[in-house]
């Protein structure tokens, strides 16, 4: 049977056109950047391509045919358990967002540091490997792109969520703060006065913190390691295609130059029946299941005691079955009606058709997964991108929002009523899942498409837009400003002179 498949694979591949060896970095140590990097990498192996995957977790079942290397980051994880000991991810909640910032380039330096001194990651460089196109993952890890220039291959970038002020600039890609939110606040593009103000300001500090503290420490790093692909503007790499984690049924329609292509749902994979447990217990559900989950990262046992009893007398008087994802064994006092795991097939789950909300932390994934089922959500945001995403689909009406410290019986029962009892949010809900599935090519294929073309026409540089040629006064015309404010300023002089000329002459 093995052989078969390696046979079917081959035949794929040669139909396909050429194999290429593809190098994937995903260095975050995260659960959900993992699933999508994989995602990625399985699918190009799919596509009868060479795939090198760096990252800090391992696929426990990767493909059969030896097409896939795993380059393991040992010790990355390390990195987010130290911080889930010293930091409470629910404290986060009500952090100024601009204070968030800071901590994501301390974070970033962090992971590129480690990343670049890894044994495993530095064997893979120093080894004499060759590679058609280098992938990575842009997370606030700037100087990984000098993989790129060491290679000489194109660079292609993968944003783990939609057209932000992280990718933007790479590909000069226009990003007016006027109707594009930060992903760091929880705004919709509809902006108020008071919004679109605060929402500038954040783009200002963003740019002054990249330019002036979080670029010279990447750059750094790679002039340590690569010093002959740095030069005085940093790594020495063009961008030849941006892929973004997106799609128009999550996110708000924005402007894209022509090498940026949305591939949101590409993770996503066909449901399979449920384990023999799971399928009875939502099968024999007369009134429907709840499924809340709190995502990959966030340890709902450190919810604090009086939310957490909230939660559970809330839960206990439904006439739903609920499906908790929880990271403990045993909780005290838990409702008959709830059901408690370690780990859930969350897309299987939400292909269900008896699951009837989704309580979740508002991640992209899983709202690119509810939205791919058509499943309404109670979203419960805490950090990053989740309370932008959790104003999307409240503002799209396929979901409601709580803040995790506004909890309390009464509030969480009224929301969990009203998406239950109102077919207005199934319904949208419904139909941005239409959005999603109509698609001419799967995510996955034009993922690949798009990929190989940019192998094929040598990185593609006629998709650049000239932006990239030039420096931020003249991108802003600050130095077009600055001529005809001197020219109108040489007129107004030169007039006043006049002017006084002619004054003294009559007066005399």
């Amino acid at each position: 049977m093995e052989i078969l498949y390696n046979i079917i694979v081959l035949l794929q591949a040669a139909y396909l056109g050429n194999s290429f060896k593809i190098l994937v970095v995903f260095p975050m140590p995260s659960p959900s950047h993992f699933i999508l990097g994989n995602s990625l990498a399985r699918g190009l192996v799919e596509a009868g391509h060479d795939v090198t995957m760096v990252s800090s977790f391992e696929d426990k079942n990767p493909p059969r045919n030896g097409k896939y290397t795993s380059v393991k980051l040992e010790g990355m994880k390390d990195i987010l358990k130290s911080a889930d000991e010293n930091v409470d991810s629910f404290d986060l909640a009500d952090m100024n967002p601009f204070n968030f910032i800071s901590v994501m380039d301390f974070m970033g330096n962090v992971i590129t540091n480690t990343t670049l001194t890894n044994a495993n990651f530095k064997k893979l460089i120093n080894s004499d490997q060759k590679f058609d196109v280098v992938m990575i993952e842009q997370f606030k890890n700037d100087a990984l792109r000098v993989l790129a220039c060491h290679y000489q291959a194109p660079l292609v970038i993968i944003s783990t969520m939609e057209a932000n002020s992280w990718v933007n600039s790479l590909v000069g890609n226009p990003s007016p703060p006027s109707y594009i939110p930060d992903v760091f606040l929880g705004y919709t593009r509809n902006m108020n006065i008071w919004q679109r103000s605060v929402n500038s300001l954040m783009y200002i500090k963003k740019e002054i913190s990249h330019r002036l503290f979080f670029t010279p420490v990447q750059n750094e790093l790679a002039r340590k390691h690569f010093p002959k692909c740095v030069d005085e503007n940093g790594p020495i790499a063009d961008v030849s295609l941006l892929l973004l984690n997106s799609h128009e049924s999550i996110n708000d329609p924005v402007p894209y130059v022509p090498n940026m292509v949305n591939i949101g749902g590409y993770h996503v994979n066909p449901p399979k029946r449920l384990p023999k447990d799971l399928q009875e217990y939502c099968d024999s559900a007369e009134h429907g299941v709840i499924y809340f989950s709190m995502g990959s990262n966030l340890k709902t046992s450190n919810i604090p005691q009086d939310i957490q009893r909230a939660i559970l007398n809330t839960l206990r008087k439904l006439k739903q079955k609920v499906l908790w994802k929880w990271d403990e064994d045993h909780v005290p006092d838990k409702p008959e009606n709830v059901k408690m795991e370690k780990w859930f097939p969350q897309q299987d789950i939400l292909a269900h058709p008896n699951v009837r909300l989704f309580i979740t932390h508002g991640g992209l994934l899983s709202t690119t997964e509810t939205i791919y089922h058509g499943v309404p959500i109670l979203a419960i945001p805490i950090y990053g991108d989740q309370k932008m995403n959790a104003a999307k689909a409240v503002a799209a009406e396929y979901g409601l929002s709580l803040s995790i410290n506004e909890i309390s019986e009464e509030k969480l029962s009224n929301n969990i009523n009203e998406l239950l009892n109102d077919p207005k949010y199934r319904d949208n809900a419904k139909r941005r899942s239409a959005i999603m599935h109509d698609r001419k090519v799967k995510p996955m294929d034009l993922a690949t498409y798009w990929i190989e073309f940019v192998v094929r026409h040598k990185g593609a540089p006629h998709l650049s837009v000239a932006a990239l040629d030039l420096t931020w006064y003249q991108y802003f015309l600050v130095d077009i400003v600055l001529l005809v404010g001197a020219v109108v300023a040489s007129l107004m002089l030169a007039s006043y002179f006049i002017l006084k000329k002619i004054v003294l002459f009559k007066g005399k």
